[in-house]
């Protein structure tokens, strides 16, 4: 190994890997390990499926499953928001080159007992059982007042203050009811609780905004994802990190890392090098995170799709918290043969949410009731760690674990957060000169 880089990298999962991939293409040499023998760390993807079935302590998966290496099984399944952060920096560090996304088909939302589709037309929301006819003018006014609305500029806020009024304070505003405000707050804005609620509205009025965005793209739904699932995209930033001179290593456990004279030291098998910024994902810095919580995820197999959506190859799914009699949202997301994650026939339907009692499997039962009859399933448990908020300025950052949510937006949140800390400054969006749109399949 090389004795001294700008960035040492510890662990290649998504955050870890984009981060790579953006310090790369700005000049800075990186070394990026892995303890693993394989990229993604948690955010891998699973081939062929006897390795899903060994992970879970089963020797082998059945012939019903159909050729193994037709399956691509995420632990961690994502979807992109089309106009969303995440897919900005994939186009910014170039990294599309090497993908193909396809658009997902649906987004779907609970409501009492039935199964709605979450408006992608003017049409849609027309014939929508999601509300009246009387509640979906309110909706319409509502929707072109966020369309309309600019922060920097206090003419177009009628009478609302981003920085100060609830966002209680504007549904109430335009009449919306709390069937209306649920699907809004955990289909659009994607919240996984009701706390936002009673605060500024800011944040979810560009929440909503980037969902309209994200839709208007591709028409279908917000949401993309990568065809041969979502393990792609760490191999790619791989990839990219060769041309820009950057180094991966494989297999390397890492047993000290050190801050010293300003610098930090990384030791692996006996070697150290020295790095002027270490940054790492919370399985390699247990005394620097604390718990804030367990997620309980399901990947289910299917010979069919989810029922009530429309028979889609490929969907979202949430459950919002009210409708469930819960504290946090069930995500549900649905991909098959379409993105090359599955045998022709088959389905795959990945569940997760915020565990909140001593019994998660117990938790996931509304959402496994939603699915029809299930081939397999796989239950587990993740906890959740973020980094301490009094950490010494050493230059060592430390990623967090990922959430319940199946979008990407709070990781890429998170990649900002840390780019900000090593750089000292924000991410710039304008370096983004590419679009994705070559690399959308229907």
């Amino acid at each position: 190994m090389d004795e001294e880089y700008d960035v040492v990298i510890l662990g290649t999962g998504l955050t870890e890997c984009i981060l790579s991939g953006v310090l790369s293409v700005q000049g800075k040499k990186v070394l990026h390990m892995d303890r693993n023998s394989y990229y993604g760390a948690e955010a891998t993807s699973m081939t062929p499926l006897d390795q899903l079935y060994q992970k879970f302590g089963e020797e082998k998966a059945p012939e019903t499953m159909g050729r193994g290496r037709d399956w691509n099984v995420d632990i961690i399944p994502k979807f992109l928001m089309a106009d969303g952060k995440l897919v900005q920096m994939l186009i910014f560090t170039d990294v599309t080159r090497y993908l193909e996304f396809k658009v997902c088909e649906g987004s779907y939302v609970l409501q009492g007992s039935k199964v709605h589709k979450v408006p992608a037309s003017e049409t849609e929301a027309l014939s929508s059982g999601l509300m009246g006819m009387f509640e979906k003018r309110r909706f319409r006014k509502f929707l072109i007042f966020t369309n309309e609305f600019d922060e920097n500029n206090p003419s177009s806020w009628q009478g609302v203050d981003p920085r100060s009024t609830p966002m209680s304070a504007v549904y109430q505003k335009f009449g919306l009811d709390a069937n209306t405000q649920d699907f809004v707050g955990h289909a659009m804005c994607l919240y996984r609780t009701d706390d936002y609620l009673l605060k500024p509205c800011g944040e979810a009025i560009k929440k909503v905004k980037l969902y309209a965005s994200s839709l208007s793209r591709y028409g279908k739904s917000p949401y993309l994802y990568p065809l041969y699932g979502l393990g792609e995209l760490p191999q790619g930033f791989a990839r990219l990190s060769a041309i820009y001179g950057g180094t991966y290593m494989l297999h390397k456990p890492v047993e000290k890392v050190e801050a010293k004279d300003g610098a930090v030291f990384v030791t692996s098998e006996g070697e150290t090098v020295k790095a002027k910024q270490v940054i790492g994902d919370p399985s390699y810095f247990t005394d620097r995170v604390e718990k804030k919580g367990v997620l309980v995820r399901a990947i289910c197999i299917l010979n069919h799709p989810i029922p009530g959506t429309n028979d889609s190859a490929s969907c979202q799914f949430i459950l919002p918290q009210k409708q469930i009699g819960r504290r946090h949202d069930i995500y549900i997301c649905s991909v098959s043969s379409a993105h090359n994650v599955a045998p022709k026939g088959k389905w795959l339907a990945f569940i997760s949410t915020t565990a909140e009692t001593a019994n998660p499997q117990g938790e996931l039962e509304a959402a496994f009731a939603k699915l029809g009859p299930i081939e397999k399933k796989f239950v587990y448990t993740q906890d959740v760690f973020h980094p301490k908020a009094d950490l010494p300025a050493d230059n060592i950052f430390v990623t967090k674990s990922y959430d319940a949510t199946t979008h990407f937006e709070t990781t890429s949140e998170d990649i900002m957060r840390v780019y900000k800390e090593v750089t000292g400054k924000d991410f710039d969006f304008s370096a983004c000169k590419r679009t994705i749109e070559d690399t959308i399949e229907g």
